[in-house]
């Protein structure tokens, strides 16, 4: 029997523990414990459905620059991670998904708590294909500080 695809263990994990008092924090925490460089941010997943992740990232000192700003890098990754999410839940079962590259621009210095959001349209993951899917990233006044595209490459799990 072949095990459940990422897509239904992060579904089912949501459901089960985001309504509960603390569960959203708790699913952050499995989050950073199955992906260990993006829980190094600490993210927090606010929201996930079908296609679309929400998450955030306060600003504290181990992801600041030497210009008191939160560092490029801890962008990308929030960035990533949030693409990465939508993607993963907007994927059937039997599919799956890897990084092939990732682009960023930077807008403005990133300070205080950050929200990422990412819209992952429909796409044909029957056959392997890139797909680039892009994640703005706003501070609390609603600037966009920077926008993520990361390109994926999605298909069918290999069969053995």
């Amino acid at each position: 029997m072949a095990s459940p695809s990422p897509a239904t263990k992060l579904r089912a994990q949501w459901a089960r523990l985001s309504p509960l008092p603390g569960g959203r924090a708790l699913f952050s925490r499995m989050i950073g414990f199955m992906i260990p460089y993006s829980g190094s941010i600490h993210p927090r997943v606010l929201e996930l459905r079908a296609g679309y992740a929400k998450v955030e990232m306060r600003d504290r000192r181990a992801v600041r620059n030497h210009l008191h700003s939160v560092h490029a890098i801890a962008l990308m990754n929030l960035g990533e991670l949030t693409t990465g999410l939508a993607m993963t839940l907007a994927m059937p079962d039997g599919a799956r998904g890897i990084v092939t590259g990732l682009s960023m621009e930077y807008l403005k210095k990133a300070r205080g708590l950050l929200t990422a959001e990412c819209t992952a349209p429909p796409f044909d993951a029957t056959v392997s294909a890139q797909h680039d899917f892009r994640a703005d990233i706003v501070d609390r006044s609603g600037d966009v500080v920077a926008r993520a595209t990361a390109h994926w490459l999605v298909g069918p799990v290999a069969s053995k």
